[in-house]
């Protein structure tokens, strides 16, 4: 049985999707596969759902099975060795939950994010009195002070993403909601943050948007989400969505499609990036 993993990556997610498209190419059931290799047929499912690592001797059998030729089996297979190095977030698999872990592999190959939040900054863009203070107030479900400071290292390692060579672009509009709810007794944690928000907002790859109240309701008042797009043209956009004690992942065109039409339309309803920053300044004057 191949190895678990903690939590898949993006190239596993990738490449066990195309595993099931050459499958199901071949005319082959996952039972019909799985006796090929002598295995449990949920081991190909596995493999195929990405909820294990990809185990090469049998990427191989299955590849030549399904009539890939021999440079591609090649090729495929260093993929998949490179698929299954675990990222770095994986030492922080005491508090990250498995849910979490592919949200953060996509993040770290996303070529864009685009976001909406209708409660606090995004992780992103949090300093780090603000992510303490968000985090202590229970939105991960605990309070033991060491497990929320490792909640808090781990969301400023995902930082360091912004300041990569390469970094994506990330494209966020935030709810009014944001800048009104207090997360902290102390207000210097706020005017902090939206001063650390004004100084993101002069890099290019950094865009800030607010849903302003004055403009009425708009279609994404339902729950937070996030929209990753990729520069590999084999990998589809992907949406992620959470909730309470889970988060759901979306690739279907249509679910996606969904998703990116209601980011257009906030965007365009939402407060240009001009005017986020006279709010953004207004808001921290205010404080």
């Amino acid at each position: 049985m191949s190895e678990r993993r903690p939590a898949p990556t993006v190239g596993q997610v990738v490449l066990g999707k195309r595993l099931q498209e050459l499958r199901e190419a071949s005319g082959l059931k996952r039972e019909e596969a799985a006796r090929i290799l002598r295995v449990a047929a949920a081991t190909v499912r596995r493999m195929e759902m990405a909820e294990v690592a990809l185990k090469i001797p049998y990427v191989q059998v299955l590849l030549t099975t399904y009539g890939v030729p021999d440079a591609e089996v090649a090729a495929f297979c260093a993929l998949a060795e490179d698929a299954n190095l675990p990222g770095w977030w994986q030492r922080y698999h005491d508090v990250l939950p498995d849910w979490f872990s592919l949200y953060v592999s996509l993040e770290g190959a996303a070529r864009l994010i685009r976001s909406y939040d209708p409660h606090f900054v995004p992780g992103l863009l949090q300093t780090e009195e603000y992510a303490r203070a968000v985090l202590a107030s229970g939105t991960v479900g605990q309070s033991n002070p060491d497990e929320i400071e490792r909640h808090v290292q781990l969301r400023l390692n995902r930082q360091r993403l912004l300041d990569s060579d390469n970094p994506p672009h990330l494209w966020v509009v935030m709810d009014e909601t944001v800048l009104h709810r207090p997360v902290s007794s102390r207000t210097s944690v706020m005017r902090d943050q939206l001063t650390r928000l004004l100084e993101l907002m002069d890099r290019p790859e950094v865009t800030v948007q607010v849903a302003e109240f004055a403009t009425g309701p708009h279609p994404g008042t339902y729950a937070p989400f996030s929209l990753f797009r990729f520069a590999e043209p084999e990998l589809p956009d992907m949406v992620y969505t959470e909730y309470l004690t889970g988060a759901l992942y979306l690739d279907s065109r249509s679910e996606v499609a969904a998703h990116l039409e209601v980011l257009d339309h906030m965007t365009a309803q939402a407060a240009s990036a001009q005017r986020t920053r006279k709010i953004l300044h207004e808001f921290r004057e205010a404080l």
